[in-house]
């Protein structure tokens, strides 16, 4: 019939109830497609879900979850890099350490030998011998103190002297600053005193006596010494008095010093004063070592709290996942079969035609 629509109405005495078939809209087929849809959705969602490990892999399935994931991300990454600087920190302090406990070596043989000198039963060979011995120790801890170093950084050469010069050290005034937190903060930051790394070379070292051992070194030879980092100035006359010797004026030989100007037992005094020296700085190093080594424990929980926040937030819980993976699965291939018998209705009207 011509101007009317091709339908047929099939009028149920069940309430208001009616069931319409049409030809040009199949009502079914659209709720079976969407159904459809929204299992394959589901079950697509649940594979990136199970192949990634995440539960969230997009802002849209959790817009906020996905910010406070990326946040405790860059703090665990942060403080993986505080923890790498804090253990580079701790193997500085070792090295400083060690390298001071070769010095205190070298102070305690000194010391034995100046003790051993001072006994008045050596003759002048005998002090000569250990003059020289004290004088290649002397050289050894200036030589050792000038060379040690990590990373490019001088451990025991910073002069801090008012308005010193200190190139190529590597630190400053204000000492050595390891970065151990997440932030710009003090709290996130073990100062190391520039005391630590000052000048460990015998001049460093009896910096502090050089008047009162002055004294002693002008009866060593006639004018005594302004410097003591040098052969000439300093280590040659140290070690003399050391050995109970003194420099004759003028055969410039090696000659015992009298009993009025015996200067080995009055230099162990000094030689204590540069072990006490060193002493203190290895002190405040096993204080530092303490602190960095309580810091790479609170970064270690710290990572350790995030990280389990961080997956309980972020990762796929994998049997919940695949329960729905299968519910999906299920749920999609009966979509697609109903799918299929609503795309056949519109055919029955052919049959009421």
């Amino acid at each position: 019939m011509q101007g009317c629509e091709a339908k047929v109405r099939i009028v149920r005495e069940k309430g208001d109830q009616s069931m319409t078939l049409t030809i040009n809209t199949n009502i079914a087929s659209i709720i079976a497609e969407r159904n459809l849809d929204n299992a394959t959705n589901r079950l697509n969602q649940s594979l990136e879900r199970l192949s990634t490990g995440y539960k969230i892999n997009h802002a849209a399935d959790n817009a906020a979850g996905y910010s406070i994931a990326d946040n405790w991300e860059t703090q665990i990454s942060s403080l993986d890099i505080a923890s790498a600087n804090a253990s580079t920190g701790a193997d500085l302090l070792t090295t400083a350490e060690q390298t001071y406990s070769l010095l205190t070596n070298h102070l305690q043989r000194i010391r034995d030998l100046t003790v051993q000198a001072g006994n008045g039963t050596y003759g002048s060979a005998s002090l000569r011998a250990i003059q020289s011995e004290v004088f290649a120790r002397l050289q050894e801890i200036s030589r050792i103190a000038a060379n040690s170093e990590f990373n490019g950084i001088k451990l025991m050469t910073y002069n801090t002297d008012a308005g010193a010069k200190n190139p190529g050290v590597g630190i400053t005034d204000a000492g050595l600053n390891l970065q151990v937190g997440l932030y710009a903060d003090d709290n996130s930051v073990i100062n190391l005193n520039v005391d630590l790394f000052s000048d460990a070379s015998v001049s460093g070292l009896f910096k502090g006596q050089k008047t009162e051992m002055n004294q002693i070194l002008t009866k060593t030879k006639a004018g005594g010494v302004t410097k003591f980092n040098s052969e000439t100035d300093g280590y040659l006359l140290m070690s003399a008095a050391c050995a109970n010797l003194k420099i004759d004026a003028t055969t410039n030989d090696f000659v015992i010093q009298d009993d009025s100007t015996a200067s080995a037992t009055k230099m162990i005094g000094f030689i204590d004063n540069a072990i006490e020296e060193i002493s203190s700085r290895v002190t405040q190093l096993g204080a530092a070592q303490n602190r960095v080594a309580s810091a790479l424990s609170a970064i270690d929980v710290q990572s350790q709290n995030l990280t389990s926040s961080l997956s309980t937030l972020r990762d796929t819980d994998v049997a919940d996942e695949s329960s729905k993976y299968v519910q999906a699965q299920i749920l999609q291939q009966a979509s697609a079969t109903l799918l299929a018998t609503a795309n056949q209705t519109p055919s029955i009207a052919l049959n009421l035609i």
